[in-house]
């Protein structure tokens, strides 16, 4: 059986749809659709439901998929153990700024040890922007907060949202008005803020804005604005805003992993594990299930 034919079929399966699933192959609609249709004709059942709105799989479809996902995993591991897999593999992965401060130091010197051929194509931006990379096939694995949901997100658990200000700062010298350092429209922690503000009736100004972590940070550190971060993120010279200073509360966001469906080796598989590790734990024990807090 032809594994192209069965790594297309995953894939469609996965993205649920030919358009999709020709974005994350690098192939065309059309070229999909044909290598269904040849494994179709080999095994002589339709194994999807095609709509005009939906792709689905059929009943015969769903006996087969478990069965061609592992004969995809025995090929590259027969791959990999005859040394027929290029060095220097390459991961395109994503996240934000901010993601990438707290979680890359301690992941790029690990797995540098064990895959030191494998390169990396590091991108950072929203999290919106780059699941729509990741959508359009551009990118292998993206972690990112959620902004909605969506069907190749695995949810790894939540993380508070804070309000910060610089660590000297009272937040009556400012008056009625909240002076707010926030990223730009389309932004989840500048809606939860900005919602959460609107609720209780508060006052607010966004005196700055900025894409850059760094454009946020500066502001809040020389005391001339508040903003909204995670515990990890908080950056040097600020502190968390207590509960007791009278702010609304933020509530969480969903820290998510996006992962190039159809396609695995042993470098994208250790690097996803390792990955979901010091994102959830920070250290080496196993993950716990999405519902779990993450830890500060």
């Amino acid at each position: 059986m032809d594994t192209g034919l069965l790594r297309a079929f995953v894939t469609v399966a996965e993205c649920q749809g030919f358009s999709a699933a020709g974005k994350v192959l690098h192939r065309t609609q059309s070229a999909v659709s044909l290598q269904i249709k040849r494994l179709e004709d080999q095994m002589g059942k339709a194994l999807f439901e095609r709509t005009s709105r939906s792709v689905l799989l059929t009943r015969h479809g769903e006996r087969l998929l478990p069965y061609a996902r592992h004969m995809l995993t025995l090929e590259d591991e027969a791959r990999d153990a005859l040394g027929d897999r290029r060095r220097g593999e390459l991961i395109r992965f994503a996240t934000s700024e901010e993601q990438a401060g707290a979680y890359l130091p301690a992941l790029l010197e690990r797995y540098a040890r064990r895959y030191p051929d494998t390169r990396l194509d590091l991108n950072c931006d929203m999290s919106s922007a780059l699941v729509g990379q990741f959508q359009e096939g551009l990118l292998d694995v993206v972690l990112s907060v959620r902004h909605t949901p969506t069907q190749s997100g695995q949810l790894l658990g939540w993380e508070p949202m804070v309000w910060v200000v610089a660590e000297d700062c009272r937040l009556d010298r400012w008056g009625d008005v909240l002076p707010l350092a926030l990223n730009p429209e389309g932004c989840i922690f500048r809606a939860h803020a900005l919602s959460a503000l609107g609720k209780e009736e508060r006052r607010w100004e966004v005196r700055y804005a900025s894409q850059s972590p760094t454009g946020i940070n500066l502001p809040v550190q020389a005391g001339l604005a508040m903003t909204v971060k995670t515990p990890r993120s908080v950056p040097d010279g600020c502190r968390i805003v207590g509960e007791e200073e009278g702010l609304p509360p933020l509530g969480q966001v969903e820290i998510e992993l996006h992962r190039r469906p159809g396609h695995t080796s042993e470098a994208l598989d250790a690097f996803c594990e390792e990955l979901e590790r010091i994102v959830v734990h920070n250290d080496d024990v196993a993950a716990p299930h999405p519902g779990d807090i993450l830890p500060e």
